[in-house]
């Protein structure tokens, strides 16, 4: 059975370094990485098969790719906590000449990075290609990926769901993080899109939800049902509901905190909420 404690305590530890590393540079998205960071510690320390050297095919292993690559931090903390590199690099977070950019790139060779990402609504179209060619390869291991809901609100998406299920790739596992925000406000304000488990139903995906997207056990329990569903002919889809800037009160179900660095008193209150768990980088 998974530890579950040891998982909040890296859930929170991360949270730590994601306001420490936008405080840092005064530049970062602390709104969407927060409210994550139950999903990526579960997703590396429980859910995906993984080796433990990093190859960019990622043969004979699952993989993840990142689409709304601008919550990097959570990405970052994460990888780096759970070996990827060195604890101490996340200091470099948007520095000139880091390997950590604020959207992940692959040039500097970040292991753990497989993908560009940032210009919303790609990711899926990557996932699933992924997928394919591990079918192609006899590789039984899957692809996970993870998007924002105001993403898809780009139309390359709906083509890359209409492809996946089209061609019976069911070794993926695509996430969107149901927060209801994006960086113009609301995603309801900025454009509606309506039942989002009937659309990807619709479009042949089975679908699965979490509603508690920020409770350790349910993004446990969520995600083993998922990879139960997978090789029965169709994509699965899991809509995690989270909030956005969770852990931190004031950066809670809001817009504002998407891309905005907190300062040094907003970094303090933060911190406090948030006790050091396993040490600060």
């Amino acid at each position: 059975m998974p530890d579950t404690q040891q998982l909040e305590d890296l859930v929170t530890q991360s949270r730590r370094d994601i306001l420490r590393m936008v405080h840092k540079v005064n530049s970062g998205h602390p709104g969407g990485s927060l409210g994550c960071a139950e999903f990526f510690v579960t997703l590396y320390n429980e859910i995906m098969e993984r080796n433990d050297e990093f190859s960019m095919d990622g043969n004979n292993e699952d993989i993840f790719f990142l689409s709304n690559g601008h919550i990097s931090p959570i990405f970052y903390s994460v990888l780096a906590r759970t070996g990827y590199f060195p604890l101490e690099e996340l200091n470099s977070f948007r520095l000139i000449n880091s390997r950590l950019q604020g959207h992940p790139t692959t040039h500097e060779g970040l292991p753990g990075i497989r993908i560009s990402s940032g210009s919303l609504g790609q990711g899926l179209s990557v996932a699933i290609g992924a997928a394919q060619t591990k079918k192609l390869n006899n590789d039984n291991h899957l692809v996970y990926s993870l998007h924002g809901d105001g993403e898809l609100q780009e139309g390359q998406n709906w083509e890359a769901i209409m492809y996946a299920a089209g061609n019976g790739i069911d070794n993926i596992i695509a996430t969107v993080d149901l927060n209801g925000q994006q960086i113009d406000g609301a995603t309801e304000d900025v454009l509606p899109m309506g039942n989002i488990k009937e659309k990807f139903e619709a479009f042949g995906w089975i679908v699965l939800e979490i509603e508690k997207g920020n409770d350790i056990e349910a993004v446990l329990k969520g995600m083993a049902e998922a990879k139960k569903r997978t090789g029965q002919g169709k994509p699965v889809c899991v809509l995690l509901k989270t909030v956005m800037g969770h852990g931190v009160d004031f950066m809670m179900h809001t817009h504002t905190w998407h891309g905005i660095a907190p300062n040094d008193e907003q970094l303090a209150i933060g911190l406090a909420q948030n006790p050091e768990t396993l040490g600060d980088y």
